[in-house]
């Protein structure tokens, strides 16, 4: 009777069992994003590290937004980024399409946590947006991140590289080789989600490439 009662209970598990851990659509927690006016904490933290006396642009043109995003680990995470204003419903638009693409991003975390210092961040592999700063080789020219439109996502998977090789992060050095597909790397679904919301893609610049960067404007 135990041995039967036993199968029956197994028999009535595998009926009803579902394969979330295989991670379909429609068992993941819904996407979330926000975009909020520069509060004071964030401000007071921002101001003298990203942001400065004689950026672009104020603080009443930037947003700051909260998005859902998987992880390395196959969880959901939440992370932070600042953007102009007028590229906040794109840069949503564009996380919500890699959160249902499942992208894995290591973290993303506003670049004042590594003292505003992009070598520190991409070192870290941290996705991060508006930074005002010049474009590296060019002083006096502000990058677009200085304007809050562009985000430099995965920076070890998705490394800038020059035609000698230099690569950067360092770290960086196996992903320069695209042919090799590995998990975080920009592939077609990342570039078109961000194409579908207006932005271009350095990887796909002439040398050098920045496969990390995307932008409003395209540089």
């Amino acid at each position: 009777m135990k041995a039967t009662l036993a199968l029956a209970l197994l028999v009535a598990l595998a009926a009803s069992w579902t394969p979330a851990a295989e991670g379909r659509a429609g068992d993941a927690p819904a996407f979330h994003g926000r975009a909020e006016r520069i509060d004071a904490e964030t401000r007071a933290r921002m101001s003298g590290v990203s942001w400065h006396r004689g950026c672009p642009v104020g603080f009443a043109e930037l947003r700051l937004l909260s998005v859902s995003h998987w992880g390395f680990d196959g969880r959901v995470h939440r992370g932070r980024l600042v953007v102009n204003r007028d590229a906040a419903t794109a840069m949503l638009s564009a996380m919500r399409s890699l959160y249902q693409l499942r992208f894995p991003i290591r973290q993303m975390r506003l670049v004042d946590a590594y003292g505003a210092d992009d070598h520190r961040s991409m070192a870290a592999d941290n996705t991060s947006a508006f930074n005002c700063r010049f474009v590296a080789g060019s002083p006096g020219v502000w990058s677009e991140h200085a304007y809050g439109r562009a985000i430099d996502l995965n920076p070890i998977e998705n490394p800038y590289v020059t035609a000698s090789g230099y690569v950067s992060p360092p770290a960086g050095a196996p992903f320069a080789d695209r042919s090799r597909r590995r998990r975080g790397m920009v592939g077609a679904g990342a570039v078109e989600a961000f194409a579908a919301a207006g932005w271009e893609w350095g990887g796909d610049w002439p040398w050098p490439r920045d496969y990390q960067h995307f932008s409003a404007s395209g540089h």
